[in-house]
């Protein structure tokens, strides 16, 4: 045992903070499954590939990958278009994209994408994933629109007042949420014992005590539900939008493990995260999860942090969580038949009202309206279109508001009435802006002296640097000094 220790000598601290974290990732491993439409098991399988695959790999020591509730609601419309058989298909083309990315080192750009998208395409998956759900939770059918899910919602919770069943599952699914919520009030080392997995057991000892008539997982085995994409799911490649599902999810799970990464970093003193590196280590664990036909992953902060503050020090805690899911899988797989899908449902409403970034978009409209108005406008459009082009949209919005403040400048003129007149030019002089800056200049005096300050620029493009210096040499009468230019020896 000593020479263990002196080989591993944190292995310790590893053992303990992979047993929480293995406790953090079983419930939501299973409810994103149940969730997506896909056997319960294909969420386990992922929860293992991302610790005994991508725990391995270089990249980052502390993240710790799985199958993350911001995807459920892409993964949900997949297989309700393409079927469960070609799932395995799109993750396995996520998965060899990312690699690409990752050798061509795009990985770190990934942390350029306007973080007002982002939180606005968590935002809108957030909103969806809780319409969806509480469908759920009252033991209903959902509608298959973003929009069809919250304008349908009055309706339903009327039609589960009036059902005693619906009522039950409806009570079961808000008693997980009020669980996990009152648990994070509770001592510290009462929570040791992560909320999620207290609602599901207290959830499944109600319903098995009192015999409640609730939905539970329907278990097909490990070896059941792993199966290699065949050639009906390789013949969808010739459709455009199979190809629209696998950047969609390869945008949105790189975006994630990337905005994972740099949170996790923010939280401990270790090693940083190599991004390109993460980026293959994504790929690979996407690429084995679509050979065995499970869910993508992406790397989940709610786990990654578990791991850090339960004192994970090395990739051995992260690599052990996925021993422990195989574990379980194998030996516990009928413990999952009793697990009541209402309280699944409540976890995966927390964990959407948790993707809603109210404090964010507070500061943003104190600060920055405009970042605000795009994270609200991609929200609405995943709602009110889909996944994949409220992100286009976003980023649209995104690349244009970007456009408009490069080319911002601000002409101020200080006159006094007598001497020379200033010309004070702030901001992004580029030619989009050109025809204003010369119609304030020519409408200054031509026979009193002008003084042009050009040093308040940012960036001066080579069209407005042209048009400034003829202007300066053909403004003044004849007789008047020519005109002072002051200028930017910085600008591109």
């Amino acid at each position: 045992m000593r020479t263990v220790l002196s080989k591993f000598p944190h292995l310790r601290q590893d053992f303990f903070a992979s047993i929480v974290v293995f406790l953090v990732a079983l419930p939501l491993c299973v409810g994103v499954a149940v969730a997506s439409g896909v056997p319960a098991e294909l969420g386990l399988v992922t929860g293992i590939v991302g610790g005994l695959v991508t725990g391995l790999l270089p990249g980052s020591t502390f993240q710790v990958s799985g199958p993350a509730a911001g995807l459920t609601v892409l993964v949900f419309e997949a297989v309700r278009e393409f079927g469960a058989g070609t799932l395995g298909l799109i993750v396995l083309g996520v998965g060899l994209l990312q690699i690409a990315m990752g050798v061509a080192r795009i990985g770190r750009w990934f942390r350029a994408i306007s973080v007002s998208v982002v939180e606005g395409m968590l935002c809108g998956i957030g909103l969806v994933l809780i319409a969806g759900q509480l469908y759920t939770t009252a033991g209903l059918k959902a509608p298959e629109t973003g929009f069809g899910k919250i304008a349908g919602l009055p309706g339903a919770f009327a039609d589960a007042f009036g059902d005693r069943t619906a009522l039950t599952s409806l009570a079961l699914g808000a008693g997980a949420i009020v669980v996990i919520v009152l648990w994070a009030k509770l001592p510290r080392w009462v929570r040791t014992v992560p909320g999620a997995l207290a609602a599901v057991v207290l959830a499944t000892v109600v319903t098995q005590v009192f015999g409640l008539k609730v939905a539970t997982v329907e278990v097909e085995g490990l070896l059941g539900v792993v199966q290699l994409p065949g050639a009906d799911a390789f013949g969808h490649l010739g459709t455009p939008a199979v190809w629209g599902t696998i950047i969609a999810f390869t945008l949105i799970a790189s975006a994630e493990s990337m905005f994972s990464a740099a949170a996790v970093d923010r939280l401990h003193d270790g090693p940083r995260t190599r991004y390109n590196q993460e980026m293959i280590a994504q790929g690979t664990g996407n690429a084995v999860c679509g050979l065995l036909g499970a869910l993508p992953m992406t790397a989940v902060i709610v786990r990654s942090s578990a791991n850090v503050v339960a004192g994970g020090r090395t990739k051995a805690s992260r690599v052990l969580h996925g021993v422990w899911l195989l574990l379980f899988a194998a030996a516990l797989p009928s413990a999952l038949a009793l697990i009541p899908v209402p309280a699944l449902a409540g976890i995966l409403v927390h964990a959407g009202w948790k993707l809603i970034p109210f404090r964010e978009l507070a500061e943003m409209w104190r600060e920055h309206k405009g970042e605000a108005l795009i994270l609200v406008v991609t929200a609405g459009s995943i709602v009110a279109v889909n996944m994949f082009e409220g992100v286009l949209i976003g980023l649209a919005l995104s690349v244009a508001k970007t456009a408009w403040e490069a080319s911002h400048v601000r002409l101020e003129v200080i006159d006094k009435g007598t001497g020379p007149v200033t010309a004070y030019l702030s901001g992004n002089a580029t030619f989009l802006r050109l025809p204003k800056i010369l119609d304030s200049l020519e409408s200054l005096p031509q026979d009193r002296p002008v003084e042009l300050d050009l040093t308040g620029l940012h960036h001066l493009d080579h069209a407005c640097r042209t048009a400034l210096e003829s202007w300066a040499g053909r403004h003044s009468a004849a007789g008047t000094e020519p005109v002072k230019l002051t200028r930017l020896t910085t600008a591109a």
